[in-house]
């Protein structure tokens, strides 16, 4: 008897047993994801890191990791200071992002407003809200592209001469643009904050009508408080999203007339595939990645201290 209960395991060392093959079994389903996020992204970022400290580029007729042998000592980083190209990229951008976020986001909290209380055929209308935003970025550059020719729907319904141009124009081609990308985008801050108002309590609302308030007064002392977070949870996704802008300018104006359109994302991808800079994107990428990283952190770290 004594042999055999001392063969037998015990009831925590069966269990001890199980987590330690469970921990193993969990490590083995794990890894093709961790080989795979090192292969897409660890990777990668180590090879920008170190072609960003040379000057390296194709046509040098080298293979990429021989790079050290035209090593700049970080030469592309201190370069950006004083590439008056890039900061015009990187103003317009800003320029495009200031505008046409809050515009959305304006539009969007109207929209959104309209949307709580019932009416008739509001579920097709909803649809029709958020159609905008399912079609691909390129196809609305299109789209916006078109409208905007000189014999477009645009210039026909306004009564505007043929030879009225927006595209090729310095001042309106940055216009048709931020217009394109309000059109698609206000729909994602709509259904954003329509969420984050119909989470308001409605007996809260039922109570504040009874006692007399407005619906401005309901909307801005009991709506917008509770709304904070998703508001600035809207804003700041928008703004990141923004800033990245590519194919709307791409497909409608290239960056131009000349580079007067030209965000950062069109420069990057003039400079890569035209020029072949590649160590001198390596470090702007970088540098990029870098600050909207430390602005994303200050985002996330005000919604904790504002939840706390």
């Amino acid at each position: 008897m004594s042999d055999k209960s001392a063969n037998t395991p015990t009831k925590t060392g069966y269990w001890a047993k199980v987590a330690q093959d469970g921990n193993k079994m969990g490590f083995w389903f794990v890894l093709p994801t961790v080989l795979l996020l090192v292969f897409i992204v660890v990777f990668p970022l180590f090879m920008q890191l170190y072609l960003s400290v040379t000057w390296w580029t194709p046509l040098e007729g080298t293979p990429w990791y021989m790079a050290w042998e035209v090593f700049s000592w970080g030469e592309n980083y201190w370069y950006q200071l004083t590439d008056p190209r890039m900061w015009g990229a990187l103003w317009r951008t800003v320029l495009i992002m200031i505008i046409a976020v809050p515009a959305q986001f304006f539009l969007g909290m109207a929209l959104a407003y309209l949307f709580i209380e019932k009416f008739p055929g509001r579920k097709i209308f909803y649809s029709i809200m958020l159609t905008p935003m399912m079609i691909v970025p390129a196809v609305v550059g299109l789209m916006f592209y078109l409208l905007f020719q000189g014999t477009g729907p645009v210039n026909d319904h306004l009564g505007l001469p043929s030879n009225f141009s927006w595209l090729t124009d310095v001042n309106r081609a940055m216009i048709s643009v931020i217009i394109a990308d309000i059109w698609q985008w206000t729909p994602l801050m709509f259904l954003i904050l329509l969420a984050g108002m119909l989470g308001v309590p409605s007996d809260q609302l039922l109570a504040a009508r009874l006692l007399g308030g407005s619906n401005w007064q309901n909307f801005i002392k009991i709506i917008v408080p509770r709304m904070k977070t998703v508001i600035l949870i809207a804003l700041v996704l928008r703004a990141v999203e923004c800033f990245k802008i590519f194919d709307l300018v791409y497909i409608m104006t290239k960056g131009g007339p000349g580079v007067q359109t030209e965000t950062i994302s069109v420069f990057l991808y003039k400079l890569t595939f035209a020029e072949l800079e590649w160590a001198y994107v390596a470090a702007i990428g970088l540098t990029i990645l870098f600050v909207l990283s430390v602005i994303a952190a200050k985002g996330l770290s005000y919604m904790v201290k504002k939840d706390k």
